[in-house]
Order: C-alpha cells, then sequence, then structure tokens
C-alpha cells in the first residue's frame, strides 16, 4: 500500500489545462545568473555555471522531472536560453513555463521596468518563444502580482488568445493576493496559481482557491529561499550577487550583509527532526510538507548544480509527509 501511494504522488495535472507534470518542478531562476536593477541592486543568485546548469537540467530530466518553470526576466533571457540549451531535441518530453510583464535590458543585462499592457504580452511571448527556441509556450504566467486587477481581466482574455491560436498550452498568475489569482481563475484555460508556499510560509486562501477552481498550486520559494536546505548559519553574509545578501522587502527570511535571520533558523530547527525523518534530507522534508499539504501542490524548487538536482529529484520517491507529521510541523509552529 505504501509504495502505491508514493507512485500516486509522483505526479500532478496543472489544473483544468489538463497538462500532466512531474510532481515536482524545478524553478529556473537561480540559473539565470547575475541580473540587477539600474542602481545595483542584485536580483539573482551570484555567479553561475552554464555548463553546470545544462548538466543539471539534463540530470533531473533522466531523475523523471518533467515541469520547468522560468521567465524572461530571470539573467535578462539568460535563464530562458540556457533551459533551450539544456532540453534540446527533449523539448516535447516536458512542460515548460515561463513568465512576462518585467521589461529587461538583456545587453545590460538589468531590469529596466514593467509592462502590463495586452501589446506587451504580445511582444514578450514572441521574444520568449525565440529565447526558448520552441513554438509554444505550456504554461504563460503574468510575472507582475500587484498588477491592477481590471488589466488583469483584459490579460486574462489576451491570453485566451494565445491558446486559440496555439502559442500557448495555459496560463497563471504569479501573486499571493487571491482577489487577483481568482480574476485569471475565471478563465477557461486557467490552470494554476503560482504564488509563496513552505512550511514556514503557509498559504491556506491561495490553496482554498486552488481548490475550488480546479487549478495547481505551483510553489514559489518552496525551500525559503534556502532556508530550509540547512546550508545556511547566522551572521554568514553571501556573495555580492545574491540577491539575499541585499534583500529586498518582499524577501524575508535574511538580513542585509549578514545572511540568514536568526530567528528563522530557529524555526528552521525546530522542524529538523520531523522533516529529515525516514532518512529524508531537509530539503526533501520540505518538499514532503507541500505534498503533504495539497494533493494539488507542485513545488519549483532552485537548483545551480548536478547535486542539487539530485537531492530535490531524490524527493519525489520519498512522497508526502503522514497526516499526523503534518499536524506535529502545526504544532511546533504555533499555528
Amino acid at each position: 500500500m505504501e509504495r502505491i501511494e508514493k507512485q500516486s504522488t509522483q505526479t500532478r495535472t496543472l489544473g483544468r489545462a489538463g497538462i500532466e507534470v512531474s510532481a515536482l518542478g524545478f524553478g529556473c531562476w537561480a540559473i539565470g545568473g547575475e541580473w540587477a536593477t539600474p542602481d545595483g541592486q542584485p536580483l539573482g543568485w551570484g555567479k553561475v555555471d552554464d555548463e553546470e546548469s545544462v548538466r543539471a537540467v539534463r540530470r533531473a530530466l533522466d531523475l523523471g522531472v518533467t515541469f520547468f518553470d522560468t521567465a524572461d526576466a530571470y539573467g535578462a533571457g539568460h535563464s530562458e536560453r540556457v533551459l533551450a540549451r539544456a532540453l534540446g531535441k527533449r523539448r516535447a518530453d516536458v512542460v515548460v513555463a515561463t513568465k512576462w510583464g518585467n521589461v529587461v535590458d538583456e545587453e545590460r543585462r538589468l531590469l529596466t521596468g514593467n509592462d502590463d499592457s495586452p501589446a506587451y504580452a504580445r511582444r514578450a511571448l514572441t521574444a520568449s518563444l525565440r529565447r526558448l527556441d520552441t513554438d509554444y509556450v505550456d504554461l504563460y504566467q503574468l510575472h507582475l502580482s500587484d498588477a491592477d486587477p481590471e488589466r488583469g481581466a483584459e490579460l486574462r482574455d489576451v491570453c485566451e488568445e494565445f491558446v486559440c491560436e496555439g502559442l500557448i498550452r495555459g496560463y497563471a498568475w504569479s501573486t499571493d493576493d487571491p482577489a487577483r489569482a481568482a480574476v485569471f481563475a475565471e478563465g477557461e484555460h486557467c490552470a494554476a496559481v503560482q504564488h509563496r508556499l513552505n512550511v514556514l510560509q503557509d498559504a491556506p486562501e491561495l490553496l482554498l482557491l486552488c481548490e475550488e477552481s480546479g487549478l495547481a498550486s505551483i510553489n514559489r520559494s518552496p525551500l525559503a529561499m534556502g532556508l530550509l536546505t540547512g546550508k545556511h548559519t547566522a551572521g554568514r553574509a553571501l556573495e555580492a550577487g545574491d540577491i539575499r545578501n541585499a534583500p529586498p522587502a518582499w524577501l524575508p527570511g535574511f538580513t542585509e550583509r549578514h545572511g540568514a535571520d536568526p530567528e528563522w533558523l530557529a524555526r528552521v530547527d525546530a522542524l529538523r527532526e520531523i522533516l529529515t525523518s525516514g532518512g529524508r534530507t531537509l530539503a526533501q522534508g520540505a518538499l514532503a510538507w507541500l505534498w503533504a499539504r495539497s494533493p494539488r501542490t507542485v513545488p519549483i524548487p532552485g537548483f545551480r548544480s548536478v547535486a542539487q538536482a539530485e537531492e530535490n529529484a531524490g524527493a519525489i520517491a520519498e512522497g508526502p509527509l503522514t497526516a499526523g507529521q503534518l499536524a506535529e510541523v502545526d504544532r511546533l509552529l504555533g499555528r
């Protein structure tokens, strides 16, 4: 029975689009490399080795990962290009998600603004298709989390046009606001909501929306920006090009030039024993919590190496935490 239960958790469906993916996706923000705002605020995860990124994507494929999430902004287009190179002739075997809404300067690798106009959505999609070396995107996602809801309704209708034209198979809004996500959920081919969710930061309202609307819950920051890997200690600064070394207001858990926040690390320590039960690594336990939290979750941890790809993919075979373990996590966190 246990073997059958684990097997049933190895795939998920992207909502009403009916697209089947591995229960674990890989987020491609980190492999985009360094990029920044014009005033020097880092937006990447530091330096990256493109050859290692390609090897890591291909290793993930071999280990059963079929869902890759990127964005046109990651590395100012570089992430899409690296992913395309890594997938090569295996493009048809995977589900590719990308995002639009941010405007970047590819040559200078800068974020220069954003654009929520319907006309820009089409230009952005055309550019992503070129960088991804494909003629369709499986899941197209609005990357402006706080865009006006009325404009969101216009963009939802534009996405429906893209579906009719065969340019995309489904769409989603990447936002932590249930009201905004609900605007996209009204669309026939809306497939998911991408939102922050990890064992330290629950999102019950968004999970309820996904359940009621028949959508997938794509989990951004499933390892709390690395805190749930167990590799961070208080007072240890990260490299200058790492966004966590100068964290913006929306990125909790890290302090400027002093690494991980001790209070957040204490919460991780409180969960360490239960998350590492059964021989899991801490990261694998954090992913197991997400699968236990809802049958609609698809976590998308980031990666920069073959070793990280192997560790993350290894969580699939272990399956979700038990209901009892899920309750114990809530007790330990006082919620």
